[in-house]
């Protein structure tokens, strides 16, 4: 029989007050979990924690994800509540900037490769000991398909999440003695705010249509279709559930089985 109920699990999300976050943040309450979350968007987290959605199981923070100092007073608000998590999603992540590489600024580079890889060492890194206290759990980091292919006009996002991919990899190797499972989500086409905004700069960049970019896009998967947040916050419950208890050091793609991101 399925068991991918999460009563009693603690899990922390990263940039979960919207978005991939939101949804996973809502379907893991559901199945009976506590959750953690943190969001830069103050407008987001002061939304939160005003919502019905707020509850005791729930606990809202504002975080840099990208300050190491700012993650690490997260986790000094979450050790004062609990010692051990069951999971942590690393789900924080910018879309960087759109162009050929030679025409793209250092500073922007600099920022995605902060946002996107280092912010995810800071949360795993002090999630660790948490996860070995409680024997064992799951670390799911948020890749892309562009983690596992190429994305021409957009080469920091996919060096970040190519990146993304080796430390799921390494991490899996260094943490299974412990039970800690490591896994690697790489979304397709996500139907929301973020693809809005790189459809708007792809076709202002190529100088075409917004209509024309977005049928690109659903049309670089098989299924022809988009994917969204909810199938991704589903998978997520799934790795962390007893049902994905075997699961660990995969590279999981949703994304409507896509054969190319040009």
């Amino acid at each position: 029989m399925a068991d991918q109920s999460l009563k009693n699990k603690k899990i922390v999300i990263s940039a979960g007050a919207s978005g991939i976050g939101l949804a996973t943040a809502k379907v893991c309450l559901s199945r009976g979990a506590t959750v953690y979350l943190c969001d830069l968007n103050e407008r987001f987290v002061n939304k939160l924690k005003k919502h019905p959605l707020k509850n005791k199981r729930l606990f809202v923070s504002q975080c840099d994800a990208s300050n190491e100092y700012d993650v690490s007073n997260f986790f000094e608000e979450i050790n004062k509540k609990t010692k051990k998590i069951d999971a942590l999603i690393n789900n924080v992540g910018v879309a960087g900037p759109t162009g050929t590489l030679e025409k793209l600024e250092s500073d922007d580079w600099e920022r995605t490769l902060k946002i996107n890889v280092i912010s995810h060492f800071y949360f795993t890194k002090l999630a660790i000991p948490m996860l070995k206290k409680n024997k064992g759990g799951s670390i799911i980091n948020l890749s892309s398909g562009a983690g596992i292919m190429g994305f021409p006009l957009r080469s920091p996002y996919a060096a970040s999440k190519w990146a993304v991919i080796g430390m799921t990899k390494t991490l899996a190797m260094e943490l299974g003695k412990f039970k800690i499972r490591v896994n690697a989500i790489c979304p397709g086409t996500i139907k929301g705010d973020r693809m809005v905004r790189v459809i708007r700069d792809k076709a202002k960049f190529l100088k075409v249509s917004k209509k024309l970019i977005e049928k690109d896009f659903v049309s670089m998967a098989s299924m022809n279709c988009w994917i969204y947040e909810e199938d991704i916050a589903k998978l997520c419950s799934f790795l962390i559930s007893a049902d994905g208890e075997r699961v660990s050091g995969q590279t999981i793609p949703v994304d409507g089985n896509a054969t190319r991101m040009d």
